[in-house]
C-alpha cells in the first residue's frame, strides 16, 4: 500500500500510474491478440462480430462498474484519513455486491443475447457468430468482477504494483490459449472467448491465493465478509452518477453501432479493429487519469487541497506529451496496423480513415480525463454525468447520423471528436468553479 499524502506529486502519481498503465496495456494486447489471430483465421464476419459483442457487454457490466468506483472512491479517502476499520468494512460490502450483481447480469445477457443483436440491426451472417462468442464469454462474469474489482481497491489503497503481476499471468495465458483452441483445436470464436473466460478466472484465483496470505487488509474469507449498509449507501451516492453515465456511454457505443450497421460488414469489422487500436492508444491517458483520481481522493480524505492541484498540473503535462507521440505513430503508422488484423482492402481503408481522424484529436481527449479523473476521486461525480451525456447524446450520436449521410462513414469518426471537445469545455468550466473540494466522504 502506498501513502499519496506526502512526497513528490509528479513521481508519486507516474509512479503509480506506471503499473496501471502496463497493466492495461496489455489487457487491451490480449483483446488485440484475438482480433489478429480471429482476423486471420476466422475472417472479417468474425471480426464483426467480436465489434458488434464488445458495446453490448460493456453495456451490461458499466452501470456495477460505476458503483464499484464509488466504493474505491470511499476507500482511497478513508485510507487517506488513516481510518482502516472503515476501509475493511467497504471492501468487504464491495465484494458481496460485485458477487451478486455478476449473477444477474450473466443470466440477463445469455437469455436476452440474440434480441439485443438483433436489436443492432447486426447481419444476419454475423448473428449467430456473434451469439456463440458473447454467451460464452458472460459465463465468466464472477471471474472477471472478481478481478477488476480486486484490482480498484488495491489501486484506492496505493497499491498499482500487485494488479500488473496477475495481469501479465492472464495476458500470456489468453494469447496461449487462443493459438491452441482456434489454431490447433479449431474452435471457431468460441475458442476466443472460452480463452479470455480461463485466463480472467485464472488472474482472480491465484490473485485471491496471494492476498490471503500477504495483504494486510484484503482477504477472500467469505463467512467472515460483512455487509455495511452505510457504507454501501455512500457508495451508491458517489457512484450511482458514475453508474448511469458508464451505461449510458456503453448505450451510446451501441447507439453509433447502429449507425455504423446502416454500411456494410467491411464498415462493422473497420470500426472494431479501429476501436481495439484506439482503446489500446488510449490507455495511458485513461490510467493517468485513475493514478490522479486515487492521488486525489487519498489528499482530499487528509485535507491537503494544495497538493491536488498541484498533482493535475503534473498530470496534465505528461498526458500531453504522451497523447502526442501516440498520435503521431498511430497517424503515421495506422494504415500498417489494419494490416496485422486483415488483408481486406475495404475493411483496411475504412480503419485506416478512423484512426487519422480520431487519433489527431487525442490532446483533447486525454485533458478532458485528466479533469474527470479530479472530480471523480473528489467524489463528484454526479457533474461528470451530465457533461458526458451532454458531448455523447447531444453531440456526438446526432452528429454521426447527420454527418454520415452527407460524408458517408468518415462522417461517423469525425463525431466522436466533436463530442470529446464538447465534453473538455464542459469539464473545464466545472472545476474552475471550484465546488468539487467540498464533495469528499471525511469532512475537516
Amino acid at each position: 500500500m502506498k501513502d499519496l499524502t506526502v512526497g513528490n506529486e509528479a513521481k508519486l502519481i507516474f509512479k503509480f500510474a506506471l503499473p496501471m498503465v502496463l497493466g492495461n496495456l496489455l489487457q487491451q494486447l490480449y483483446h488485440v491478440v484475438d482480433s489478429v489471430i480471429v482476423g486471420n483465421y476466422l475472417g472479417k464476419e468474425a471480426l464483426a462480430a467480436i465489434g458488434a459483442s464488445s458495446p453490448i457487454f460493456y453495456a451490461l457490466i458499466a452501470f456495477v462498474i460505476g458503483i464499484g468506483s464509488g466504493a474505491t472512491i470511499i476507500i482511497s479517502q478513508y485510507f487517506g484519513a488513516k481510518n482502516l476499520e472503515k476501509v475493511k468494512r467497504a471492501i468487504d460490502t464491495t465484494y458481496i455486491f460485485l458477487f451478486i450483481a455478476s449473477i444477474i447480469i450473466t443470466s440477463i445477457g445469455i437469455f436476452f443475447s440474440e434480441e439485443i443483436f438483433r436489436l443492432l440491426h447486426v447481419e444476419e451472417d454475423v448473428i449467430p457468430l456473434a451469439t456463440d462468442y458473447f454467451n460464452v464469454f458472460m459465463m465468466g462474469m464472477i471471474a472477471f468482477f472478481g478481478f477488476s474489482g480486486t484490482s480498484s481497491i488495491l489501486r484506492g489503497l496505493g497499491d498499482s504494483m500487485t494488479p500488473l503481476y496477475f495481469m501479465v499471468i492472464a495476458t500470456i495465458v489468453n494469447i496461449v490459449l487462443d493459438i491452441v483452441f482456434i489454431v490447433v483445436f479449431g474452435w471457431g470464436i468460441s475458442g476466443v472467448a472460452y480463452a479470455t473466460l480461463i485466463a480472467q478466472a485464472g488472474a482472480f484465483i491465484s490473485g485471491a491465493i496471494y492476498l490471503n496470505k500477504r495483504h494486510q487488509i484484503i482477504s477472500f474469507n467469505v463467512l467472515k465478509f460483512r455487509f455495511d449498509k452505510e457504507l454501501f449507501m455512500q457508495s451508491i451516492r458517489i457512484g450511482l452518477p458514475t453508474g448511469f453515465q458508464q451505461t449510458f456511454v456503453a448505450l451510446g457505443i451501441m447507439a453509433l453501432i447502429r449507425i455504423v450497421n446502416n454500411f456494410d460488414t467491411d464498415v462493422l469489422a473497420a470500426f472494431s479493429v479501429a476501436s481495439r487500436i484506439d482503446a489500446l492508444a488510449a490507455m495511458p491517458a485513461l490510467n493517468l487519469a485513475s493514478a490522479l483520481s486515487a492521488f486525489v481522493g487519498q489528499n482530499l480524505g487528509a485535507g491537503k487541497v494544495d497538493r491536488i492541484k498541484k498533482g493535475l498540473r503534473a498530470t496534465l503535462f505528461m498526458a500531453w506529451g504522451i497523447s502526442l507521440f501516440v498520435m503521431l505513430t498511430v497517424i503515421f503508422f495506422g494504415e500498417f496496423m489494419m494490416q496485422a488484423f486483415t488483408q481486406d482492402e475495404a475493411v483496411i481503408m475504412h480503419g485506416a480513415n478512423y484512426l487519422v481522424i480520431v487519433s489527431s484529436f487525442y490532446m483533447i481527449f486525454s485533458t478532458m480525463f485528466v479533469m474527470h479523473g479530479v472530480l471523480r476521486g473528489a467524489g463528484d461525480t454526479l457533474i461528470p454525468m451530465f457533461i458526458t451525456l451532454f458531448s455523447l447524446w447531444v453531440i456526438r450520436i446526432p452528429f454521426a447520423l447527420v454527418l454520415s449521410k452527407h460524408f458517408g462513414v468518415n462522417g461517423i469518426w469525425w463525431a466522436i471528436p466533436i463530442g470529446w471537445s464538447m465534453g473538455l469545455a464542459g469539464s473545464l468550466i466545472y472545476y474552475f468553479t471550484g465546488r468539487w473540494k467540498y464533495k469528499g466522504v471525511v469532512k475537516h
